[in-house]
């Protein structure tokens, strides 16, 4: 006998996330809910770990008046200061919309325990953007980092790999701008790329894992934004290429329906994935929603 896991979604659209982490059946080896954008929380065993999380309108403020004006298209679906038992935040890079000075410092009060992760090349604006220094830890691409949790509870390893956002780019020091997180809970391997395009180093950093789900971008990206100061990402298509030449056996699809200029059709988008996946074809793939519950279950078969 030997194990392999699915994932489900719930049964009926949740009619919140849970402000607290819950506790998982036996067979859950993970529970996510997407955030928007970029962010997810993912629910373990013993952990809840945030990553990337935008729940306010600080863009909005920032941009105002600009071409972009960064509003919002989707509410938050949940309020900072209500979600709790958070044990680690996990930041990618230093783009507001990873790494919110309107979200980190309410979840940092709301969570006392809480730490966060972040790149060595983002340390300065977190401290600006009202990370505590005492509970920040910093890491660059080819770390492997161990979020220590609390007593009795199994702590979690995280690998860092790099990212290129549009570019691979590095601080002054050499340090990545830009970084991927691999989360290991002991019973699954979670990828969560950050901002990416493909490059030659990201398969090979990918290949010393067995990792089975990825959360990808899907909004791609071209000149005019570009040169309008917004780097882009994985397209749909590319996340699909992705995670068949890495044989990743669950995708699920994000960074999208948060700002009009910077975001996928989704009708488009799900047709495009039963187009290139048709039924038992690839990976599975699902498109980011809220209100969704998603789970990596442990199944068992001969």
């Amino acid at each position: 006998m030997r194990q392999a896991l699915s994932l489900t979604l719930a049964a009926d659209e949740i009619k919140a996330i849970p402000s607290h982490r819950e506790v998982l059946g036996a067979e859950v080896r993970l529970r996510a809910y997407w955030l928007g954008q970029a962010g997810f929380i993912l629910d373990t065993p013993t952990a809840r770990v945030v990553v990337d999380p935008y729940l306010s309108d600080s863009l909005a403020e920032k941009y105002r008046g600009k071409r972009f004006p960064h509003r919002r298209m989707m509410a938050p679906p949940i309020e900072a200061e209500s979600l709790k038992d958070v044990d680690w935040v996990l930041s990618t890079h230093s783009h507001t919309d990873h790494l919110d000075p309107g979200t980190l410092p309410v979840l940092a009060q709301a969570n006392p325990h809480c730490q966060f992760l972040l790149p060595k090349s983002a340390a300065d604006k977190a401290l600006e953007r009202g990370v505590p220094a005492g509970r920040m830890t910093v890491c660059n691409s080819g770390d492997e980092i161990t979020l220590l949790l609390r007593e009795g509870d199994k702590d979690l390893d995280v690998f860092a790999i790099p990212a290129a956002h549009e570019e691979r780019g590095y601080d002054e020091v050499g340090n990545d701008l830009f970084l991927g997180y691999i989360l290991d809970t002991g019973g699954c391997k979670v990828y969560h790329s950050g901002d990416t395009v493909p490059f030659p180093e990201l398969h090979q950093e990918l290949s010393r894992f067995d990792i089975d789900l990825a959360l990808l971008p899907v909004n791609g990206r071209d000149e005019d934004r570009r040169g309008n100061g917004i780097p882009g990402n994985l397209t749909l298509d590319e996340t699909i290429d992705l995670a068949r030449g890495q044989k990743i056996p669950f995708v699920i699809g994000h960074h999208y329906d948060m700002f009009d200029f910077n975001t996928i059709e989704p009708e488009w988008a799900e047709r495009r994935i039963a187009e290139l996946l048709p039924t038992g074809s690839g990976p599975g793939y699902r498109l980011a929603k809220t209100g969704v519950r998603y789970e990596l279950r442990t199944r068992q078969f001969s």
